[in-house]
């Protein structure tokens, strides 16, 4: 028997990077899993690599139209659900006194309140002993220049990790966050020149305790334990970054 054969497990963000690692962690292991993301093309790409096992649905993680019609989905799929990695998010940088409303309302809404409403309108499918883990980062115990917002909204996540797990205590549902530090996803590699990218990579190797970068695979291993493994902690933030946030 397969470590997660019969499991259902949602993910949002799941067409790339740590969500998709994520998703082909469990899928590997026999669970059913629905991903979503906002592109059809990554969509359809993910599911070459997951199988049978996976749905794709395209959904913005912002949209409250979108994630209702999800919660919906999710119901036609799967019924119930075990696990939901709530890990949609984007990032962007600017200088305090450059930054722009329109850049702080996409931050907060796609990062904070999506996942609010993400909980909210799946947690009626959430199984009793379910986990649901949230995708915090590093930055939201750090002041680090030009992410002023980014991580503030990274930080209202981690507030809303305890106070959802509070909430859900009654209907048996644990709720974790999980917060990567500098991770080797590929995106950077896909973004920018080749001489930036290996800049950048020696800045944060030169300057994390652990003198490397994570892998996604990684950060999934600690997803996977904060949603099935982690039966007596609620409420709590796992760092996955090589000590940047505690040494």
């Amino acid at each position: 028997m397969s470590t997660y054969d019969g499991k259902k497990i949602v993910i949002t963000g799941g067409s790339s990077g740590i969500g998709l690692t994520a998703a082909r962690l469990f899928a590997d292991g026999g669970a059913r899993v629905l991903i979503t993301g906002r592109t059809r093309s990554t969509l359809d790409a993910a599911l070459e690599q997951l199988g049978d096992k996976a749905v794709a649905v395209r959904s913005d993680a912002a949209n409250l139209k979108d994630i209702e019609a999800l919660a919906d989905t999710v119901a036609e799929h799967f019924g119930g659900v075990d696990a939901l990695f709530v890990n949609a998010g984007v990032t962007a940088s600017a200088p305090f006194d450059s930054t722009t409303e329109e850049m702080y309302d996409a931050l907060f809404g796609i990062n904070t309140k999506g996942p609010y409403f993400t909980v909210q309108a799946l947690a009626p499918l959430l199984h009793e002993g379910s986990g649901v883990v949230l995708t915090t980062s590093v930055v939201n115990v750090l002041g680090l220049d030009a992410l002023s917002v980014y991580s503030a909204s990274k930080a209202a996540l981690r507030s809303m990790t305890r106070t959802l797990a509070r909430e859900l205590l009654p209907r048996k549902v644990r709720v974790n966050a999980v917060s990567p530090g500098p991770i080797d996803t590929g995106v950077l590699d896909r973004s920018l020149p080749a001489d930036v990218v290996e800049t950048m990579k020696d800045t944060y190797r030169s300057t994390n305790p652990m003198q490397r970068l994570g892998m996604s695979e990684e950060v999934a291993a600690a997803v996977a334990y904060l949603a099935f493994g982690a039966t007596f902690s609620t409420g709590t933030e796992f760092p996955v970054d090589g000590g940047a946030s505690q040494l």
